[in-house]
């Protein structure tokens, strides 16, 4: 009855899947949710796998997902997701089954300290009372439901961390006297909520508007300074906050430079003079110097982009940050002007205060226009050829359907994306675990943004996130429709960008770590159809067939680090002589 009414609760609260990994202290919430028609469930064996995968379903949908499960290490695996969910502002929701106070610190078996385990990385914790057949303690748990649901969106959303003791039994099996006759008919609201399947207490979710003075300020200033420029980077609502940031690259004129995670580089551009391949032509100082800004608008987490950021460290002048979370993003200390406020809202507030737009085809936007038109060109004529990671990217992007996901992994992938692949009218969705970079997780996650619906995933990850997570491979088989493109360089590529590099032997044996693995076997092990490739045109044909195919799969693309390296490093001199 207990873990039924917090199931109930959530699902009236509006979570709509549910992510249990099996054990017996969470049976009782396991039946549970088994129960509840209105909630999806995914069952996995691995309680790390399953947090990412809870994650990815909370990234692609908006709304938390409840991840299940039994106590001791089990709530232990789940911090590697719940600290990504921190940092990239996911929602998610752990609901960890614990034993009851009198077996805790009594060396009691599968016993650990749960409460506050995740520390400052949820938004909010609450330990649960003993579950008891009593009207007040039940509309008490319906709160807390409510609550949960409602701090795990807020502003910035994440993790929240509710801890449930169990005592024997926990098998729903009938005892005679366990709930008192006419206790439902005399505590309607506690058994069965309010009426019309309502929350218990609807809870409005704040977004934070611009204060109307900065606002004010900053129209003023964009309509005085010519040389502007948007940054939009890494964004927790890709969708929102994408079309936000065309709108008002369209509004003021100012060139945008859209992140490959920031929802604005894919689509229809709504106006906007979108520049890609920035991270190709922003590496050389020459280059950078008559293309530095007096305005900067940045929204949302610092650009992916090194090369980007050593403009903004370099340009000097105004440089405003508008943001929403509590997390500080300006790393670099060049922020003339912070803005707490909701990127999108903040946006919208911007354009109706400038009213009239500016005309972007200006000596100013020619120079930026110029300047990618010569890096596409240089990057298309040394990209032909042996394939490299970059151009693995690019014909991602290529192949991948309209209105599809591209779920990208950190460590090169993401660099490579955000280089490589250009801005288009095709509508794609990007998402990656950013927030705290790590490579641990990425094919959970990606099968997560894929079972919570929007068409089928691509994801590109390297041999080493892709070793990380192979138990991922098991959701992607079951759960979800995910072409996985692996590109495999046979160890930590992205060491070989790094001076670290030059120390041998003990560069390859405790950086690049070739582990000569053989990923096919892996396929095999979970099912899943897999093709090796070398060229570009392999790559392409190969994407065509998966994703006709449809279901899950992995596309293996084979490099070498170090011929990686210098081809990239021939793109990156042949973008600064063009």
């Amino acid at each position: 009855m207990w873990a039924g009414v917090l199931l109930d609760e959530l699902a009236r609260a509006g979570v709509c899947e549910v992510v249990l990994a099996p054990g017996y202290r969470s049976a009782p919430l396991a039946m549970a949710a088994a129960a509840d028609a209105r909630l999806r469930i995914f069952t996995l064996l691995d309680e790390r796998s399953a947090a990412f995968f809870a994650l990815g379903l909370g990234k692609r949908t908006g709304r938390p997902a409840a991840v299940i499960t039994t106590s001791g290490t089990a709530v232990a695996n789940l911090f590697p997701a719940v600290v990504e969910a921190s940092y990239s502002g996911a929602p998610l929701l752990l609901l960890t089954a614990d034993r009851p106070h009198r077996l805790r610190g009594a060396d009691a078996n599968q016993a650990i300290d749960q409460a506050g385990i995740f520390g400052r990385h949820v938004r909010d914790f609450v330990e649960a009372a003993p579950p008891e057949v009593d009207a007040e303690a039940l509309v008490h748990l319906r709160a807390v439901a409510a609550r949960a649901v409602a701090s795990s969106l807020g502003r910035p959303a994440g993790p929240v961390h509710v801890n449930l003791p169990f005592a024997m039994p926990l098998a729903p099996t009938p005892l005679p006297g366990d709930i008192p006759d006419g206790f439902a008919a005399a505590h309607p609201l506690a058994l069965r909520g309010r009426a019309q399947a309502a929350s218990l207490t609807r809870i409005a979710v704040r977004r934070s508007a611009p204060p109307a003075g900065p606002l004010t300020e900053l129209a003023a200033r964009v309509r005085e300074v010519d040389r502007g420029l948007i940054v939009a980077g890494p964004s927790p609502e890709p969708e929102r906050d994408g079309r936000a940031a065309k709108a008002l690259a369209a509004t003021t004129g100012y060139p945008l430079l859209p992140d490959a995670l920031s929802g604005a580089r894919f689509g229809d551009a709504e106006g906007a003079l979108r520049i890609g391949g920035y991270d190709l032509f922003l590496g050389d100082a020459l280059t950078r110097e008559p293309l530095r800004p007096e305005l900067v608008l940045r929204l949302g987490a610092s650009p992916t982009s090194a090369n980007l950021l050593s403009l903004l460290a370099e340009a000097g002048g105004e440089q405003w940050v508008i943001d929403a979370g509590d997390r500080w993003k300006d790393h670099l200390n060049v922020a003339s002007d912070y803005l707490r406020a909701d990127v999108a809202a903040f946006a919208e507030a911007l354009c109706a205060e400038l009213r009239a737009g500016r005309d972007s085809e200006d000596a100013w936007s020619g120079l930026w226009r110029r300047a990618e038109q010569a890096a596409a060109r240089a990057f298309a004529e040394s990209s032909r050829g042996e394939l490299f990671e970059g151009a693995v990217c690019a014909e991602v992007v290529r192949a991948a359907p309209p209105g599809s996901t591209i779920f990208v992994s950190s460590s090169m992938p993401v660099r490579d994306l955000d280089a490589f692949a250009f801005p288009s009218r095709k509508p794609l969705l990007v998402h990656g675990n950013r927030g705290a970079s790590g490579i641990d997780g990425i094919l959970s996650s990606a099968a997560g943004v894929a079972a919570g619906g929007g068409g089928p995933v691509l994801a590109i990850v390297g041999d080493v996130a892709f070793f990380h997570d192979m138990n991922g491979l098991l959701s992607a088989r079951d759960h979800a429709e995910v072409i996985f493109v692996l590109v495999n360089n046979d160890g930590g590529g992205i060491f070989h960008f790094l001076p670290i590099r030059d120390f041998e032997p003990a560069f390859t044996r405790h950086f690049a770590t070739p582990h000569g693995l053989d990923f096919a076997h892996a396929a095999a092990l979970y099912g899943l159809p897999h093709e090796r490739v070398r060229t570009r045109a392999q790559l392409g044909s190969s994407l065509e067939r998966a994703i006709a195919r449809g279901g899950s799969g992995i596309v293996e693309v084979v490099t070498d680090r170090e011929r990686n390296r210098l081809r990239r490093q021939a793109v990156y001199d042949a973008v600064d002589q063009g």
